[in-house]
């Protein structure tokens, strides 16, 4: 059995109690930088531990993209779908009209997957999720109680008043 296929199958074993990040590392669908907090962390390339991908391990294609653009979108092969060989994950990506920015950003997206994939949850990428899902819990909640306390103040004020 050669290495991908023996990570789909350890993969496979888990699908009862797949980790939190399984699904989004196997999914292989177009990503675009709205749903990936996380390519806020690839800015910061210099904190993030992140695996290397070597030109050797990565098949890339070049197709006409999809959505809005018109003529432009219809004409132009500048969607770059890259694929790691070794683990199988496929990135789509058609964020500008530039096949060489798409390029980039498709490299980091894949890197980060990858990164994500061998390590799984001491992955960097995978930690600096979890931060930022805390953190937008957190002011959830702040908010949360500030609105209480408006209400209890706008009572109290009523009471008063009365």
């Amino acid at each position: 059995m050669n290495v991908p296929g023996l990570f789909h199958f350890a993969f496979s074993l888990r699908a009862v109690q797949a980790p939190p990040w399984a699904g989004w590392v196997l999914r292989k669908q177009q990503l675009s930088l709205p749903s990936l907090p996380l390519l806020q962390a690839a800015r910061k390339r210099n904190s993030l531990n992140l695996l290397e991908l070597s030109e050797a391990e990565l098949e890339e294609q070049f197709v006409r993209g999809d959505g809005p653009g018109g003529q432009a979108t219809n004409k132009t092969n500048n969607c770059v779908v890259l694929k790691h060989i070794p683990s199988g994950i496929v990135v789509k990506c058609h964020q500008t009209r530039s096949v060489e920015k798409n390029r980039k950003i498709a490299r980091e997206i894949l890197q980060e997957k990858v990164d994500l994939f061998y390590k799984g949850e001491d992955s960097d990428v995978f930690k600096e999720k979890k931060t930022s899902e805390k953190q937008k819990q957190e002011k959830k909640r702040r908010a949360k109680e500030n609105l209480e306390r408006k209400k209890l103040f706008k009572e109290m004020q009523q009471l008063d008043k009365e």
